[in-house]
């Protein structure tokens, strides 16, 4: 494999890390309405788990309730199943077109209990950042002892990864301190 190589393949894994991260932030509830907290909701709908978003439109009209559409309305009953059996804590209104749900405030015990979540998913992707950054590192140990690059090239690569694991560890820690103000303020 070339420098490129590894540096690109390097490169898209640690995006991804980082991409991921950011939609398991988005599920984590702040003191506000936000349609992130059902995307991860899976209703047993045609006899298959189907994600909420395939089967219906989810918005926040106000900042504390969203609204479910079913693009089927016979599918509301499924929808409405599948909230009450997730840890969500939502209680679904049903006016037999939409889904309301209130989102109540978060009391400041649960605030704490977020932030930590918020936590525990950033280190979960710095981790996953450094198992990148090795595995790279190590690509370049082989590409030089397979003699595809110079000693000189491989310490280079070896530069260019810790600068890109920088960079995206920088995204984590943004992303992150973003969640928690947006999780402990009112």
């Amino acid at each position: 494999m070339t420098s490129d190589e590894i540096l690109l393949d390097v490169e898209e894994r640690m995006e991804k890390a980082v991409r991921k991260l950011k939609g398991d932030l988005a599920g984590i509830r702040t003191g506000r309405a936000n349609p992130g907290l059902v995307d991860s909701l899976r209703v047993e709908v045609y006899g298959s788990p189907t994600p909420l978003k395939q089967i219906a439109s989810v918005g926040a009209p106000e900042p504390n309730q969203i609204v479910i559409r079913p693009y089927d309305p016979n599918t509301i009953k499924d929808i409405e199943k599948a909230i009450l059996a997730s840890d969500l804590g939502f209680t679904p209104q049903n006016d037999g077109r939409v889904i309301r749900l209130n989102v109540p405030p978060l009391s400041t015990e649960v605030r704490r209990k977020m932030v930590a979540r918020v936590r525990e998913l950033a280190e979960e992707a710095r981790i996953a950042l450094r198992n990148i950054r090795r595995d790279g590192n190590k690509m370049a140990d082989q590409a030089e002892e397979a003699k595809e690059l110079s000693e000189d090239d491989c310490k280079r690569l070896k530069e260019q990864i810790q600068e890109l694991i920088k960079q995206y560890e920088n995204q984590v820690n943004e992303a992150a301190k973003l969640r928690e103000k947006e999780v402990m303020e009112d």
